[in-house]
């Protein structure tokens, strides 16, 4: 409890106001707010998610500082149905 004696009005006050001004810089900038909320969320921005879309590729941006090119094809993975029919009741011979 001590800590918190030691912060005092002046430190909540500060911590209130910082709140209040991120709160207010979301709803002063909705697009920001929705854009790092993507982007924590999925890890690309709407933007990417735009681009990938309209271009049905993997779509970052980031790659246009490297080698590699901003949108690359998506490679699926090839899938093998190994599943067997499962017979019930109504499916076994009737004598």
């Amino acid at each position: 409890m001590a800590p918190f004696a030691a912060l005092g009005s002046s430190g909540t006050a500060a911590a209130s106001s910082a709140g209040t001004t991120m709160a207010s810089a979301a709803i002063a900038n909705p697009v920001t707010a929705t854009s790092i909320a993507s982007s924590a969320a999925t890890g690309k921005s709407p933007l990417e998610h735009a681009a990938s879309a309209a271009t049905k590729k993997e779509c970052s941006f980031i790659n246009a500082f490297g080698s590699k090119p901003i949108c690359e094809e998506i490679v699926m993975p090839k899938i093998t149905d190994n599943s067997a029919p499962l017979l019930g009741p109504a499916d076994t011979a009737k004598q």
